[in-house]
């Protein structure tokens, strides 16, 4: 009995308090740093490449708001003709304009010109003035096509509603890449833990067998014990070996995530550690799942950009309504007032001194016109069943991945019951090891359950975590929730 009461003494004083000896796995070292996930975010959000690449869709969109501004900047505009033969100034021809569009589509401008020489056209002739010079000022108005929205006020709208679709196409493409990287970190985290229960057990069963081999060494243990605890410790030490290359391929993958603020990639140092931080009480609630349902609706990036399509493609039919209408453009100038070219004022006389023009045109059959609004009418009408759509997928994947997370809270809590039995029985095993009733195989056996029952306990809290991250991805939440202070 004496090999079986050192072996005995042994596993009791490694596998009293089990659970505690489990949960002792997350107490760090202080030489190992803790790594949480949302020092990963926080690093990812403001160094990750694919991050900063987003970031050049809120500049886009910058752009096309300014370059569609563009049509409304002030222009200025000057044309000069000489001719001159034989001697001879046939004519010298000078004209600016200074015009200045505006959102209400009254435009503004002054012109300034001067005519000279021997063949001058008899309109551009002013008989009253000493050098043959006038200036005008004057408005332009579209009384018909282009009175409430034309080409230029239409693509400014269109380009601010651009900018709404890139910050929504921004948090989709950072939301992504969050949840993959959330993914490996946890897959991480797993290998991790569980790479440390099964090098404590290897431990173990390297003690055990050093022990059993000193028994028979001494007569007072069979070779077939030895062979037991041989076989015992070589799977501790398979199974260690391959929970080591699964912890140094996950650290790898979680490498991929992390770079400097000089753009250079990082590599995860022997030093660090992932952790978990239990904060699961508002996550569980059902007032959760309305609020992210909600959320859903209101803020889900593909949501937004199927509104902002609409809105953008409502523009496109108010535009093409626009065009079914004659055009009817009506230009007035006064010319020499209230400013003469000499530079003397004189009040406005409406009815003399004065250019007006009136432009008119209409297709007799409108058929692009037509088709073009019949089109933009489909396009909508499309886009509104592609969104119907969506929003069902949308809002039934945040309640299935709910389902989800409450469920594995329920399997989680009774994985933590079914290690803590396996612990009791292999507790049990030991007193009939003590009373003579069992064997070093028996408490291989019941150790190998409760090893195979810890290990699916770390495999559940990572599954539990990835769901937590996957659900403020499906729900469309910035950053995954995370909040970085900015």
């Amino acid at each position: 009995m004496r090999r079986y009461l050192f072996i005995l003494a042994f596993l009791i004083s490694s596998t009293a308090h089990t659970q505690s000896a489990f949960d002792s796995l997350f107490i760090l070292p202080d030489t190992i740093k803790p790594f949480s996930l949302e020092n990963m975010y926080a690093s990812m959000l403001e160094f990750h490449p694919i991050v900063k690449q987003t970031r050049l869709l809120s500049e886009t969109a910058r752009q096309e708001i300014r370059m569609a501004r563009g049509a409304f900047d002030p222009k200025i505009s000057a044309d000069i003709n000489i001719k001159e033969f034989g001697n001879k100034e046939y004519y010298n021809k000078f004209q600016s304009v200074f015009s200045v569009p505006t959102w209400f589509p009254l435009d503004p401008k002054v012109a300034f010109e001067r005519n000279t020489g021997a063949f001058i056209d008899p309109e551009n002739i002013v008989g009253s003035s000493a050098d043959n010079a006038q200036l005008t000022t004057g408005i332009s108005l579209p009384l018909g096509r282009g009175l409430f929205t034309d080409d230029r006020r239409a693509a400014l709208k269109q380009a601010k509603l651009f900018a709404v679709m890139a910050t929504a196409e921004q948090i989709k493409l950072i939301n992504k890449i969050l949840l993959e990287a959330a993914k490996d970190y946890w897959q991480w985290y797993y290998a991790y833990y569980n790479f440390r229960l099964l090098s404590k057990n290897a431990v173990i069963a390297e003690e055990i067998f050093r022990r059993v081999k000193l028994d028979a060494s001494l007569g007072e243990a069979s070779a077939i014990d030895t062979v037991q605890a041989t076989i015992t410790l070589q799977q501790r030490l398979v199974d260690r070996q391959e929970a080591f290359l699964e912890f140094l391929n996950t650290g790898i993958k979680v490498s991929n995530y992390l770079w400097d603020d000089a753009g250079y990639p990082v590599q995860l140092s022997a030093d660090v550690a992932p952790v978990l931080v239990l904060n699961d009480g508002k996550l569980l609630a059902n007032s959760t799942l309305e609020e992210l349902t909600f959320q859903a609706k209101q803020n889900h990036p593909e949501l937004v950009k199927l509104r902002t399509k609409l809105d953008q493609l409502e523009v496109d039919r108010r535009l093409a309504v626009e065009y079914l209408k004659p055009r009817l453009d009506l230009n007035y100038n006064f010319i020499n007032q209230p400013l003469r070219p000499n530079g003397e004022f004189q009040a406005f006389q409406f009815r003399s001194d004065y250019k007006f023009g009136l432009d008119f045109s209409m297709p007799i059959l409108l058929r692009k016109e037509r088709s073009k609004l019949a089109l933009t009418k489909v396009k909508i009408q499309s886009t509104q069943f592609e969104q119907s759509q969506a929003e069902r997928e949308i809002l039934n994947q945040v309640n299935v991945v709910f389902n989800q997370i409450i469920n594995t809270n329920k399997i989680l809590i009774q994985q933590h019951e079914v290690a803590d039995n396996y612990d009791r029985l292999l507790k049990a095993e030991l007193i009939n090891l003590e009373n003579g009733e069992s064997d070093l195989f028996k408490i291989n056996v019941q150790q190998e359950k409760l090893i195979q029952s810890q290990s699916k306990l770390l495999k559940l809290k990572s599954e539990y975590e990835k769901m937590k991250a996957t659900i403020y991805w499906a729900a469309g939440v910035r950053n995954l929730n995370f909040n970085n202070g900015n």
